[in-house]
């Protein structure tokens, strides 16, 4: 008789689902607004310094105002990403509020003046801040708190890409490498898509990737195989050749960041050091293309993401590296940004290049890096192959998977995120 008189698990259900689309609600439109003024910033301020190339020489002094801007106010802030891990994982001291204008203000400085970075890892902290923020005004408890962190890394993330789905398994997967928490399912699920829909809602539109690669699926003389076979056998050893990028850029990144730390005993003076490594990489390399995002480039025929997708012959077979070690000097020597576009740069310029030298169609394959690189380099593979059905359909989410899942595996168990847990080891040991 027990099943008559207690509340069915239903009833339960919907009004978690009630309270938490009510919870969640304030963070995506405050995530989702700040996301939109920061995209809008990092447009404005990437046109600037196509039209005023000499800001490029003020980078060392531009890192010396960030690294005072957090050495007056940041704090714990200055971990980043980091700190809302940690904080999901065990509360400890909180998230402050300051780390949304300051990581805000700081990235666009880093852009402004050449660095090369991303912007996923400022949407991140902008999210988890807010969301933090949010929790403790409305008095929340501390498992409340956490699920609420989680819910402002998925927004940042949907509507900084455009990629909701994609934002809501990034923000469950990303905490550990082989397990993932349901409990913040639905809640990550809400704001992701909320924000994403507040961000548009702004007037912020995101660029369009297309793979216009249609060829067969199928095996000749094999029917039952619904595959290229061929074509799959590339995927993999990309896969492996992603895996190993992923690895390389966590590996440097976290040995410069330790080394200047080591060796620079005058802590703003790893900037200024960073800078002109910077301005002399760029004149080496002879192209201004590797500094900020990377999505696009000054010129129209330039390097650049979205020209990785065409076969124009302007990528060259080392531009995958350039931007790596860009990016690694960049963000190891104190600038401010996040990882995830120019791993999108290297992936999709690596498979640019793969594409080529194996007889592969290279928007396909230009895709394929895109999303591998990434994930091998944050071990979410999940999350990847949901952003490449998002990002360019689902008619190849095989090999989008294929090279993700391989990627993931070649890595090994370094990530960007120092406080991203093992849980479960990619092999036996």
């Amino acid at each position: 008789m027990k099943q008559f008189t207690n509340k069915p698990e239903q009833v339960t259900v919907a009004y978690q689902l009630l309270r938490w689309t009510v919870l969640v609600l304030p963070v995506a439109l405050v995530v989702g607004s700040l996301v939109a003024l920061f995209l809008w910033l990092l447009d404005k301020a990437t046109h600037i310094r196509f039209e005023h190339g000499w800001l490029l020489y003020l980078l060392p002094v531009a890192g010396v105002l960030i690294y005072w801007l957090y050495r007056l106010g940041g704090k714990n802030a200055e971990k980043g990403n980091n700190l809302i891990m940690d904080e999901i994982h065990q509360p400890g001291g909180g998230v402050p509020a300051r780390m949304a204008p300051l990581v805000l203000l700081t990235t666009v400085i880093t852009h402004l003046f050449g660095g090369s970075a991303g912007r996923e890892g400022t949407a991140v902290q902008i999210g988890g801040s807010m969301a933090a923020w949010i929790g403790k005004t409305l008095g929340l408890t501390e498992k409340d708190i956490r699920i609420l962190l989680m819910t402002g890394i998925a927004a940042g993330f949907g509507a900084v890409f455009g990629t909701p789905i994609a934002g809501t398994v990034f923000a469950l997967e990303v905490l550990a490498i082989g397990a993932m928490r349901y409990d913040a399912l639905v809640p990550c699920l809400i704001a992701a898509v909320l924000a994403d829909v507040v961000c548009s809602a702004w007037g912020i539109s995101h660029t369009h990737y297309q793979i216009l690669y249609t060829g067969t699926h199928l095996t000749p003389y094999i029917p039952f195989v619904k595959a290229d076979l061929l074509l799959l056998l590339k995927v993999i050893v990309c896969g492996v050749a992603f895996g190993l990028t992923s690895f390389l850029f966590s590996w440097l990144i976290h040995a410069i960041k330790y080394n200047a730390n080591t060796y620079i005993k005058i802590p703003w003076l790893i900037p200024v050091v960073g800078g002109l490594m910077v301005i002399a990489m760029t004149f080496i390399a002879g192209t201004r293309d590797y500094l900020g995002l990377g999505v696009y480039s000054q010129s129209a025929d330039g390097i650049s993401i979205v020209n990785a997708f065409r076969d124009t012959g302007h990528i060259s077979d080392w531009s995958w590296l350039w931007k790596l070690v860009f990016t690694a000097v960049t963000l190891g020597m104190g600038f401010k940004g996040g990882e995830v576009t120019p791993l999108f740069f290297m992936g999709a310029a690596l498979g640019h290049t793969l594409a080529l030298l194996l007889g592969a169609p290279v928007d396909l394959f230009a895709g394929l890096g895109f999303i591998a690189v990434f994930a091998g380099a944050t071990n979410t593979p999940l999350a990847c192959t949901l952003m490449g059905v998002e990002l360019f359909g689902a008619d190849h989410v095989l090999y989008f998977a294929v090279a993700c899942f391989t990627a993931y595996y070649f890595s090994g168990h370094s990530g960007i995120y120092a406080s991203q847990k093992l849980i479960v080891s990619k092999f036996e040991r």
